[in-house]
């Protein structure tokens, strides 16, 4: 059963990476035509990483290991696999329904992310729309998905083949851009952590 699992994942990444590239041709021009901050947005987002930030490390392709506890009950082997052992694979779509995170969640507030092994913050949602927009978005796609002005680019960047990781290596998710632009599908084990010493 396993191993059905992560080749089904492997087969959907390759469709995701495939789908990004064609979606990358065919959406170029329009989104770089729009006036004002969207085609700011479009032209300057995602920020672009080289493959060496996933060079393998004291633990996988990550600083360390996942925290011992992480947020909304998230599974601890479950994301030191996903953040640290995996470039392809992803927690089993609507995972993050199944967590405490939607009884948890401040709906009324804007929620940060935290890397699982750095606690550094890498996504805060939502912005510039509701918490359900945001829960509807992630619920039709299956992972919790951010927008470009959701992202704390300061700590995360993407691979050309759309892969989303942390400036430290942790395996986030993917980009899967859609008709509104970039759209990252993220795991909600790899953004399960706790605030590091100064972070906010």
């Amino acid at each position: 059963m396993t191993k059905f699992v992560f080749y089904f994942f492997f087969v959907i990444s390759s469709i995701h990476s495939f789908f990004l590239s064609k979606t990358a041709l065919s959406f170029g021009t329009s989104i770089s035509n729009l006036s004002g901050s969207s085609s700011l947005a479009a032209t300057k987002y995602p920020i672009y990483c080289d493959e060496d930030v996933m060079n393998q490390k004291s633990h996988g392709t990550c600083v360390g290991g996942v925290m011992k506890n992480l947020r909304w009950n998230c599974e601890l082997n479950t994301a030191d696999r996903i953040c640290c052992y995996n470039r392809h694979y992803a927690e089993y779509a609507g995972y993050w329904e199944k967590t405490s995170f939607l009884k948890e969640a401040d709906k009324d507030k804007e929620i940060t992310f935290y890397d699982s092994v750095t606690g550094k913050p890498l996504f805060i949602a939502p912005r510039g729309r509701s918490f359900e927009d945001f829960r509807k978005e992630s619920a039709s796609h299956g992972w919790p998905s951010f927008r470009d002005n959701e992202v704390v680019w300061e700590n995360v960047r993407c691979l050309k083949n759309g892969e989303a990781v942390s400036v430290d290596g942790t395996h986030l998710g993917h980009n899967l851009p859609d008709r509104n632009g970039n759209r990252y599908c993220i795991n909600l084990v790899s953004v399960a952590g706790y605030p590091a010493e100064g972070s906010k």
